[in-house]
């Protein structure tokens, strides 16, 4: 499921908060990102409308359906797909041609690849 960026911000909320009304929702992104009550809510419906999230009475209660690490997960593989040619060593030799790593960094991904085999 494609989130786009609005959308995430919702979804962040949820992730971070847990259930939570979507009156509070609205306060929340009011402060966080400057959105209006009548924004918030049209973000929530496209989310209700996708099934990232569901509502319950009363008080329209919002509940992820998505977890975090499946939004990540799509963002990831349409990322590999989209620039990488599919290949998702293509990526990590980019991302570390990028910066250098600290040793503790280096042990972490050897410990990640070592699982993986």
């Amino acid at each position: 499921m494609k989130l786009f960026d609005s959308e995430l911000n919702i979804m962040e909320i949820l992730w971070r908060d847990g259930d939570t009304p979507a009156k509070r929702i609205a306060e929340i992104a009011k402060e966080k990102v400057g959105w209006s009550k009548t924004t918030t809510y049209t973000i929530i419906k496209r989310c209700l409308d996708k099934g990232a999230i569901e509502r319950h009475e009363p008080n329209f209660v919002c509940h992820a359906l998505v977890t975090r690490e499946q939004a990540q997960e799509h963002e990831t593989t349409e990322l590999i797909n989209k620039m990488y040619d599919g290949a998702p060593d293509r990526l990590i030799a980019s991302l570390l041609g990028q910066k250098r790593l600290s040793k503790e960094e280096i042990n972490r991904l050897k410990r990640l690849i070592d699982s993986l085999e």
